[in-house]
């Protein structure tokens, strides 16, 4: 899948399960199960696996079998989901104006000092010649 598709956009839920993909590189459905239990979210193993199944469909997410059990990868990496859902988040509440994105943040006190000290060093980076 490429940088730019545009079925990247996922739930809080299916974005759990792909971390724990990304974190691991693998896992079967029973081993999803156990990580979102122990972090607070327990799901029964036939949510999960459809949940699996459906991000597969989309072509996030590839399976192989092993015996009885089907073990998952994702075939997208984090910072492509990142960017895919950060260009919709700005396309549809900001605009498609990240200086919106940044007041707003900003203005909410969603940003601390250190946070802010990093935020401004990488706008100076990008001033002082390194455009991306």
């Amino acid at each position: 899948m490429d940088d730019d598709s545009p079925d990247i956009a996922l739930s809080d839920l299916q974005l759990a399960l792909m971390r724990t993909l990304w974190e691991r590189g693998e896992a079967s459905t029973a081993e999803v199960v156990d990580v979102l239990r122990e972090a607070g979210r327990p799901l029964a193993h036939t949510t999960v696996a459809t949940l699996l199944t459906r991000l597969e469909k989309r072509g996030l997410l590839s399976s192989t079998r092993e015996g009885r059990q089907i073990r998952y990868q994702a075939t997208v990496q984090e910072h492509q989901v990142q960017r895919a859902m950060v260009t919709g988040l700005l396309a549809n509440l900001f605009a498609g104006q990240p200086s919106k994105l940044l007041s707003h943040l900003v203005s909410e006190g969603s940003i601390d000092d250190d946070e802010l000290a990093q935020m401004r060093k990488l706008l100076n980076a990008r001033k002082g010649g390194r455009h991306a």
